[in-house]
């Protein structure tokens, strides 16, 4: 891939998370987004598990694995369908978008590698300013940035 085509896919990505970005901020219901929905619906653990052919203490134990992380993608999807309901996930960005976390860890890359390449030449009586630096820096890190190199997350 080339890099027009790596920043392409990026831009594209950052904007179908960017639906997610709200989605983000959200807090997972006390006792788990498949208890609230059903309980909001009036639904009893008996009624979802006749739905899915499954007792009440399945759907119990469902909605613990649920709450406390274990449970599974496809065992979500099933009990979606069951209150009529389509499972959406997504993985986004702590903090912004992919581009920007591009551009935090170019800049962190580049920072060690002008660093490490000042110290060197400070060594030899060629030192930067840090002015110098700093441009040096900012260079490097948008090179990074283009060319996205396979140890940029190393």
């Amino acid at each position: 891939m080339n890099k027009d085509q790596k920043q392409l896919l990026i831009t594209q990505l950052d904007k179908k998370l960017a639906s997610f970005s709200e989605a983000r901020k959200e807090r997972l219901p006390g006792e788990g987004w498949l208890h609230a929905i059903r309980t909001s619906l009036g639904m009893t653990m008996k009624q979802l598990g006749l739905r899915l052919d499954i007792t009440p203490q399945a759907i119990k134990d469902i909605e613990r694995r649920e709450k406390d992380g274990s449970i599974t993608m496809q065992r979500l999807k099933e009990i979606a369908a069951a209150l009529d309901l389509q499972l959406v996930y997504a993985l986004v960005p702590k903090n912004g978008t992919l581009e920007r976390m591009i551009e935090e860890r170019a800049y962190e890359k580049a920072k060690e590698i002008v660093i490490k390449t000042a110290h060197s030449m400070k060594l030899e009586n060629q030192g930067l300013k840090g002015s110098s630096i700093e441009a040096a820096i900012e260079s490097r890190a948008q090179k990074l940035k283009n060319e996205l190199p396979k140890n940029l997350w190393n």
